[in-house]
Order: structure tokens, then C-alpha cells, then sequence
């Protein structure tokens, strides 16, 4: 029997249309941007959607063709916004590399990617001219600046103006549909071990995450905000944001490379910024300048912190002292990359406030269009009772199925079903509320019994006199691994070993308190903000625990 079908119309999901859609219904809403240069730059979604239409005649011009890769290195600003709407919109493929990795990772990423064109905010030239010999794809270099800005010596071979480059067009030009599944975007993974790993986003899947991250239990965000991503635009798509403002019509505020306390905190009260979203190590800086100069947030409302794990501590700070809402979010690159934020459930505005905060500082509930699952070591699904803590797989319209250019699939089979398995080792409680423990490479395995450095690294930070801390595993003859904590102190701060170790006296069981604390003065991230553990080892692992 033939199935009746819906009579609707039938128009792809395309990326051009969210900024179409703002441009149309909210034309005269701002976009503020701290350049480079140092100044503010402001104009409207009107002003952006016509520039973008410019941007991809131009490209064109350059002769990019279909699916053709277009990479960037740039802050987050107008001008790294318009290209992700020229490109993608005109059916190229953006591919925004974060300029923080290694010289060598970056020209692997561009030469992996073939890039075509390669777009750079002016701080960039001296590496891109740098890097160039070993770009092999690039053809043409776009400095994304004007003409006045252009060096007058450039060892760049077919380096543009960007805004010579719009100014030779007149913007007549009509956004192409094309399958909704066609290829839109691509970011790589950090590559912590090995060469990083390409996830290719399509124009459908970018859409429903977009719609997902601007659900009430989800970021939450509407026209009448005013958002400034902290989080990089070459970090996973800023989470989103330059796509989840246009569908809303937000006043969206690039703050630029200007990522310390001060400029972040003048740019958020002169612009009225009311949501933003960032790692936990910027709001670190951010909450200390705060701090030292006495100043408290006038509209800012709400942030959504991930990245990695955010100390309970911070939370509290934020919510006590500035009175800003923390959503704890949790995703990853090969998710585009938004899995779960902590939301309350209506059962839970009876509980009393201590409860309630202990329920938003898990990563929180999975929002629609991502499912998740535990994996025990045998491969069998484990229970959802907040205990049992297993491998945390994922599936969903915006989870990849596969790597770019790779030929062997990451997915594992589950109950008749495809899981992509994301590294994170998690529990689940009977509300559907996740809880990150640990990654399944950091955990600390103790004569058998699992400890997670998150929950050590949480308590540790929670301490007054600690800045930063991290958990790693230190070889034991009897216990195969015990947990050393390395601690930065606050400047000024005074705090012995001792001391340290008994913070954590009543908070844990006993067997899983650090044997041994170090001291640093600074403890090292990897280009994204986190934490990185892999260099963290082999600085101690040589350390001598003691009684070992």
C-alpha cells in the first residue's frame, strides 16, 4: 500500500537562508566587532548579508568552483562572519583552522583540506608568509583587511586585499539551493595523538544544530539578546553562535583577538551584552580582573561554559558574587558540537538550592537530535542510575559518521544501532542527566578501583588559595596508578602540600585523595583552552610519589 506523502513545500536547509532570514526580518539589528586594527566596526545584518553576497562573487572571480575548500585563520569579527556565509552559502566549503596549533599542524590541516583560498586577519601574515612554501593547494592569499593595511613587501604570491576584493563587485547575486547535504564546513579535531581528524558538516545538519542550540533548555537565546561568543569562531563554529544569531535575529559582538579580562569585560558593558559563551580558562581571567577592580556585570545574564569540565567553584562565583546563570555545556568537535547543557527539570525548582546546584553541575541533559548511551568494557549498555560509569557513545543528525579522508569508520554497534564512541568515560542518572568523570585516557586506574581526575581537579579548585589544578596518573609499585595534583597558586597566595592534601578530608574517600601535590607556575593548554594531560605526564613521569 502506497504511503501517503505530505503536500509541503520542499526547500533545502540551506546556510545562506539564516543570514538571508536576518538581513530580511531583522536588517537594522547590530553587529559590533573589535578589530584587529583595534577599533570598533559596527553595521547591521543587512550590511553583512550584502557583503557576503559580494564575497562570494568574488571568490568566484578567483575561480573557486563547487565544494571547492576556503580556509581561514582569523578572529572572531565581521569579516571571518561574512566569510562563513559567502563561502558556505555559494556552496564552498568553509574550513576555519585555529591558528594556535603548532606551524606544522596548521600547514598539515590546509594541505589535508586542500584549501583553494586562504583567508588571514593581518596579526597572521607573518605566519602565513611563513608557512606558505608548504601550502600546496593554496592558490590565492586574502589578507582580510583594506588596502591601507596592505604590506608594501610580501614574499605572498597572488595575495588579495579583502576589501579590494568587494569592492570589485556589485552584490548581484541570488544564493544557490543545492542538496541539503551537501558539505559546508569542516574543522579539525585538536590531534592530541596523531595528525588531527576532519569533520565534515553539511548545510542540513549545521541548520538542525542551530535550532537545537536555540531551544529554551538548551542555550536558550532570542532576539532580544545581545551575544558575544568568547569561544573562537575556529573553535568547532564558535559552538554555533554565528549561525543561532542570524536564525533569531540577535545583536551578535565579535570581541576580536582581544580576549584578556579588561577588553572583554569594557567590550560586554558597552555593547550591553547579555549572553556569551566561552572555556572555563577565559572566564578564569575574566573573573579576576572583576575581581581586582571591584566590578560587577550591568546586563550580562547568562554563559555557556564548556570546552571542558567547569569547576564547581566558578559557578558559584559567578552565580554568588556577579549573579550571571552558568549553563554547563558538554559537546565535542565531531558533534558540530553541542550534545548536552544542564537545564532544570520543573520536579526539580522544589528542591533546595545546594540539591538544585549539585543537578547544574553535571554536563546535563542530551537536548533533541543527540542520543547517548554508557558502554561497559564487555560492550554491553550499562544502566542509567547516576553510578554506573561507563564509555559514553552518541548518535544524532549532526554527529558525523566518519572522519574526512579516512577510510576506517569510529562507529561501534549498540543494540542494532551505530554509535560514535567520543572518548568521554560518563554516568547517567534516571532524570537523563549526564556527568562527565573522566576521559577514558586521563582516567586514573588505582590498584583496580577508577578515580576521576575531574572530581580531584573540582575539589582542588575550590580551595582559595588555588588558581588552577590538574590530576594526572603517577606510576605506584603496588597500585599500578595513584593520583598526583598539580597546582598553580594564586598570585600571593601561600599554601604547602599539607594543606592542600587536607582541603580534600571529608569531600572523598580516603583511598582517593593524591598521594603527592606539585607545584608550577603555569599549567600547560592545548590550543583550545583545555588542559593538556598527554604533556602534564610526561613533565612528571619521573616523579617519585612518596612511600613508593
Amino acid at each position: 500500500m502506497a504511503r501517503l506523502m505530505g503536500q509541503m513545500m520542499q526547500m533545502p536547509l540551506m546556510i545562506s537562508s539564516l543570514l538571508r532570514h536576518a538581513a530580511r526580518h531583522a536588517g537594522d539589528v547590530e553587529i559590533v566587532s573589535k578589530r584587529v586594527e583595534g577599533d570598533i566596526h559596527r553595521y547591521t545584518y543587512r550590511d553583512a548579508e550584502l557583503r557576503a553576497r559580494k564575497l562570494a562573487q568574488a571568490l568566484a572571480r578567483l575561480g573557486c568552483e563547487a565544494s571547492d575548500r576556503v580556509g581561514t585563520l582569523a578572529w572572531n569579527g565581521y569579516r571571518h562572519f561574512e566569510i562563513y556565509y559567502g563561502a558556505s552559502g555559494s556552496g564552498l566549503v568553509l574550513h576555519t583552522i585555529n591558528p594556535r596549533l603548532f606551524p606544522e599542524q596548521i600547514a598539515w590541516i590546509v594541505n589535508d583540506a586542500e584549501d583553494r583560498v586562504l583567508c588571514f586577519d593581518l596579526s597572521f601574515l607573518p605566519l602565513v608568509e611563513k608557512l606558505a612554501p608548504q601550502l600546496r593547494s593554496v592558490q590565492h592569499f586574502v589578507l582580510m583587511a583594506g588596502r591601507s593595511h596592505m604590506p608594501a613587501q610580501s614574499t605572498l604570491a597572488n595575495l588579495h586585499s579583502y576589501e579590494d576584493l568587494l569592492e570589485a563587485e556589485d552584490g548581484v547575486y541570488h544564493w544557490p539551493e543545492f542538496d541539503e547535504n551537501t558539505a559546508s564546513s569542516i574543522c579539525y579535531t585538536s590531534g592530541t595523538t596523531g595528525n588531527p581528524k576532519g569533520a565534515v558538516y553539511s548545510h542540513r545538519s549545521t541548520l538542525l544544530h542551530s535550532y537545537g542550540l536555540s531551544m529554551p533548555d538548551a542555550m536558550g537565546v532570542g532576539g532580544a539578546d545581545v551575544i558575544l561568543p568568547v569561544v573562537p569562531m575556529f573553535h568547532v563554529n564558535a559552538w554555533g553562535t554565528p549561525y543561532a544569531a542570524p536564525m533569531i535575529g540577535a545583536k551578535l559582538v565579535f570581541p576580536g583577538p582581544h580576549l584578556d579580562g579588561k577588553s572583554l569585560y569594557e567590550l560586554m558593558e558597552a555593547e550591553k551584552v547579555s549572553f556569551s559563551a566561552g572555556v572555563p580558562t577565559v572566564w578564569l581571567g575574566l573573573i579576576n580582573f572583576a575581581k581586582a577592580q571591584n566590578l560587577r556585570f550591568s546586563t550580562l545574564k547568562r554563559t555557556v561554559i564548556g570546552g571542558s569540565a567547569c569547576p564547581p567553584a566558578m559557578m558559584r562565583t559567578l552565580e554568588d558574587e556577579f549573579g550571571v546563570e552558568v549553563i554547563h555545556a558538554w559537546g565535542m568537535t565531531e558533534m558540530s558540537p553541542l550534545g548536552t547543557l544542564a537545564r532544570l527539570k520543573a520536579k526539580h525548582r522544589e528542591l533546595p538550592v545546594e540539591a538544585q546546584r549539585r543537578i547544574l553541575e553535571k554536563q546535563g541533559k542530551a537536548i533533541f537530535g543527540v542520543d547517548m548511551a554508557l558502554v561497559g568494557d564487555e560492550g554491553q549498555a550499562l544502566p542509567w542510575d547516576g553510578q554506573s560509569s561507563g564509555n559514553l557513545v552518541v548518535r544524532g543528525p549532526w554527529v558525523i559518521r566518519s572522519y574526512y579522508r579516512r577510510d576506517e569508520s569510529p562507529l561501534i554497534g549498540l543494540d542494532g544501532q551505530q554509535w560514535f564512541p567520543t572518548g568521554d568515560v560518563a554516568a547517567i542518572d534516571a532524570d537523563a542527566f549526564m556527568q562527565i568523570t573522566d576521559r577514558s585516557k586521563d582516567v586514573i586506574k588505582s590498584g583496580g578501583e577508577w578515580i576521576s581526575s575531574i572530581e580531584l581537579e573540582n575539589i582542588a579548585m575550590a580551595h582559595p588559595a588555588v588558581l588552577e589544578a590538574a590530576a594526572i596518573a603517577c606510576a605506584h609499585p603496588k597500585w599500578d596508578e595513584r593520583p598526583l595534583l598539580v597546582v598553580v597558586r594564586k598570585p600571593g597566595a601561600e599554601l604547602t602540600r599539607e594543606q592542600m592534601l587536607g582541603f580534600f578530608e571529608g569531600r572523598i574517600a580516603k583511598w582517593q585523595v593524591p598521594d603527592d601535590v606539585a607545584f608550577v607556575d603555569e599549567i600547560p593548554h592545548t590550543a583550545t583552552g583545555k588542559i593538556q594531560k598527554l604533556k602534564l605526564r610526561e613533565m612528571f613521569k619521573g616523579h617519585k610519589l612518596p612511600g613508593s
